[in-house]
């Protein structure tokens, strides 16, 4: 096994390190720290409505009560918590709806990944809304990257893997670690990545939850054991992402067009709770139920027959167990949107796994691959869908590119819906805009622990 050597000329995983080390704020184009700000609306209302689930209640009492207190918020519990704590628990709530933004290109969800511990560290250190705003981007940009170079396993489920290296460099450039120690932080953040796999999506597993979490505090914890003298190999990125939990790493690919190409603004959000997958199904069922009389009769499809490429394909189970098994499965979701009458987390809650009319027509959608498809991916996101009607009829549906990606944008006003539909009846209409308004200007704020006059 061939180590990237730390004195030849190329050194990717340096460029990496200096890029976010050093990189000025200033210098960041404004289409970036642009499509920042709309991440971090997006992701502060998705925390929110995961943070207020049971699961995560129970867990933030639990792990606030024997922690040390911080300015940290807690989003969604009107809390505030340490660095650790507090970005440990909002990677969690975030990843907890499957709602949060995501990239194609970089095979993940970068944003959750590190956006909890950029906005704990800042809060905790009073930082410049500026700075942290900054830090993020360029976290994200190298998670992305990351992401990008690599062949993942098709076992590996991306959460708690390249963020963990994000999160590490992030918590460095906000609390002043030295750049020409980042390099070896990365290496060492890189050996503490989790061994995680998407058998816990098709098994409605939640724990696969925590693995965002894992990258918000492995990240900050990679630094103090860095801090402290532990010592990493000497290329932990390269030995992780080529050997155990990919095939292959291009470090040439990670580095190409740093600075230039980036890769944040050519990310997704979503308007549906499920894998990124399973919206290229939506699309295609969309694109077919134009052509059905309105409202869809369920009665009147006999089975509808998807081919899709290979990561849709995988998520072809037809009867998830309960709300969290909804987010993977592509049957569920063409299922509860033709049945209709629900929209947004209550189309795919346990109500609607429930419905005898939304489980008949489970039973007759399948899925399969079509290797024609899988070799376009990622360029195109292609799904082809028939629906066969009762009486010898049949509608056709597809999707090309997934709606959300660069070149297929959401419409501006369905993203502002999707954050009042989360955020309002958590805060309130009004406190709802002001958090909105003031996460827009973040860019301005002096202090990010004072962002806005109550606690959210």
């Amino acid at each position: 096994m061939a180590e990237h050597r730390t004195d030849t000329p190329f050194d990717y995983l340096d460029q990496l390190a200096r890029f976010v080390g050093k990189f000025r704020a200033e210098d960041i184009p404004e289409r970036v720290l642009e499509r920042a700000r709309l991440i971090l609306v997006d992701t502060i209302a998705v925390i929110a409505a995961g943070m207020r689930t049971p699961e995560l209640i129970a867990l933030s009492e639990a792990q606030l009560g024997s922690s040390a207190a911080g300015r940290a918020w807690v989003i969604g519990r009107g809390r505030s918590a340490n660095r650790f704590d507090a970005a440990l628990l909002n990677g969690i709530a975030g990843a907890w709806h499957d709602f949060d933004e995501g990239n194609t290109l970089a095979n993940g969800h970068p944003g959750i990944q590190v956006l909890p511990t950029a906005l704990a560290i800042g809060q905790e250190r009073q930082l410049h809304g500026r700075d942290v705003l900054a830090a993020f981007a360029l976290a994200y940009e190298v998670v992305a990257r990351i992401g990008m170079a690599t062949r993942v396993k098709l076992i590996v489920n991306p959460h708690g893997t390249f963020g963990v290296v994000g999160a590490a460099l992030v918590a460095a450039r906000l609390t002043g670690y030295p750049v020409n120690k980042m390099r070896a932080l990365a290496s060492l953040a890189a050996s503490t990545c989790m061994a995680t796999n998407r058998h816990t999506m098709i098994d409605g597993a939640t724990i696969r939850n925590w693995y965002a979490g894992h990258s918000s505090q492995m990240g900050q914890m990679a630094l103090r054991l860095a801090e402290a003298g532990l010592t990493g190999p000497s290329d932990g990125v390269n030995t992780t992402f080529s050997l155990v939990l990919g095939d292959g790493f291009s470090g040439e690919s990670a580095v190409e067009g740093l600075g230039d190409r980036w890769l944040l603004p050519d990310g997704y959000l979503k308007l549906y709770p499920t894998a990124r997958y399973v919206h290229s199904a939506i699309d295609a069922w969309q694109d077919a139920a134009r052509q059905l009389p309105q409202p869809v009769d369920p009665d009147t499809i006999d089975r509808i027959d998807i081919q899709a490429y290979r990561l849709a394909a995988f998520l072809a189970k037809q009867h998830p167990s309960d709300w969290f098994g909804t987010r993977f499965s592509v049957p569920f979701a063409v299922a509860t949107l033709a049945v209709g009458g629900r929209s947004g987390l209550d189309a795919f809650d346990n109500e609607a796994v429930a419905d005898p009319v939304i489980r008949s027509l489970c039973s007759r959608i399948h899925v399969s691959e079509a290797p024609e498809f899988t070799a376009r991916y990622p360029q195109e996101q292609r799904v082809s869908l028939i629906v066969h009607l009762r009486g010898g009829g049949q509608v056709t549906g597809e999707c090309v590119t997934t709606s959300g990606e660069p070149s297929r944008p959401l419409n501006p006003a369905d993203l502002d819906l999707k954050f009042e539909t989360l955020a309002e009846p958590i805060w309130g209409q009004a406190r709802a805009r002001q958090l909105r308004d003031a996460l827009n200007a973040i860019d301005r704020c002096s202090d990010v622990s004072t962002l806005v006059d109550f606690n959210p």
